[in-house]
């Protein structure tokens, strides 16, 4: 069994690995099965969720993800079991009840958070690349995050997860 962390990957390795996967996502349309849109972003709900090769437990694991909270792309659903793309481009099925709806995003690049949307306001925090932050809202341009203990505007073009596809 190929096992792998992805969290390390991205700790190590930075935005360098995170290519924008999403523009390619493909025209949206209502799953038969969850009767939501696909593609959409969802999050890892546990610490620990294993990616397979295929839609059961009886297929080998692909990855094993270390990091709550990790935004990814559903491009796929098959009954109770989503195709997902995770941030490294790697795609694999993953059960749906270790998702959650939760709106996060990966940190492509550190920025300076801001307290409003104008360029010139007050900064807030330094975030580093490969954060996982909370969406609140999204415009055209920049989206409302929670950084741990931090809120404010950060650019939407440094987050993997906030596409036209969920806000």
């Amino acid at each position: 069994m190929k096992r792998a962390v992805l969290a390390l990957a991205l700790l190590t390795t930075g935005h360098a690995l995170l290519p924008a996967l999403a523009d390619g996502a493909g025209e949206v349309q209502i799953s038969r099965f969850s009767g939501k849109p696909v593609p959409r972003f969802e999050s890892l709900k546990h610490e620990k969720v294993n990616g397979r090769k295929g839609p059961g437990v009886d297929y080998q694991v692909r990855w094993e993800y270390a990091r709550k909270g990790l935004p990814m792309l559903i491009i796929k659903e098959s009954g109770d079991w989503r195709y997902v793309r995770d941030p490294m481009g790697d795609e694999v099925w993953i059960k749906k009840t270790q998702l959650t709806s939760q709106a996060n995003a990966l940190t492509l690049g550190a920025f300076l958070l801001k307290a409003g949307r104008a360029h010139d306001s007050a900064d807030v925090a330094r975030v580093p690349a490969g954060a996982v932050v909370s969406l609140e809202t999204c415009d055209e341009d920049l989206c409302q995050v929670r950084a741990g203990k931090y809120r404010g505007w950060a650019p939407r073009d440094q987050l993997w997860g906030a596409t036209a596809t969920n806000g």
